[in-house]
């Protein structure tokens, strides 16, 4: 792979950690909380998009995409997890105290946020199938394609990590707006009803065709 190949994949690597989706939220929705389950969150991902990659370099992706009944599965499984988030933020902001009287918000466990970045991106089928379609473009012809496989992995999963742990930083800095009780509870409940509709999304779509 030459060098002005891999930095058009750097490229289209920024674009798709630019794109929102559930990932961001999750991120978001810790940072409110703590800056470091936000990073924890970003950390979970990054993990989740490395093991993707793994898949896809032994095959394992391309097997789940020839098999209708295991890609609907992940793909109800991951629906289902993500309505879970969003039900469970919902939840929060109905039933604690986002914020005390001097604006300080209950920390969320490190390890939470951790693995819920983790599974939310282990059990996105889209991953997968986004390194499936798109990696092959950049392997050579001639030479091993899993090392570059992994190089190109790698690459996602750091490029999206120093984004959502920028989104983490300035989320969790925007203390006197986002920590406010209105706002936080807010952000608590429209994340989580994206989250949920999301997951509802993906699940339906399992059963399309």
């Amino acid at each position: 792979m030459t060098f002005a190949a891999y930095l058009a994949f750097l490229g289209l690597s920024a674009v798709l950690a630019l794109t929102p989706g559930p990932d961001s939220l999750l991120v978001l929705r810790f940072s409110v909380r703590q800056a470091r389950s936000g990073v924890a969150a970003a950390t979970g991902s990054a993990i989740g998009t490395l093991v993707w990659a793994v898949l896809v370099g032994v095959g394992l992706a391309a097997l789940i995409e020839q098999s209708a009944e295991l890609y609907r599965v992940l793909k109800i499984v991951g629906g289902l997890y993500l309505v879970f988030l969003g039900v469970q933020a919902i939840l929060h902001s109905r039933r604690e105290p986002v914020a005390d009287e001097v604006g300080r918000v209950p920390r969320a466990s490190v390890a939470a946020a951790f693995g819920a970045g983790l599974l939310s991106t282990l059990t996105n089928p889209k991953v997968g199938l986004f390194f499936l379609a798109v990696v092959p473009q950049f392997l050579p012809t001639d030479g091993p394609a899993f090392p570059i496989t992994m190089l190109l992995g790698a690459t996602v999963a750091v490029v999206g990590f120093l984004y959502l742990a920028v989104l983490a930083a300035i989320a969790a800095r925007a203390t006197v707006w986002l920590k406010r009780p209105r706002v936080a509870k807010t952000i608590e409940r429209v994340s989580g009803s994206i989250l949920a509709a999301l997951g509802i999304g993906t699940a339906a779509t399992a059963f399309e065709g």
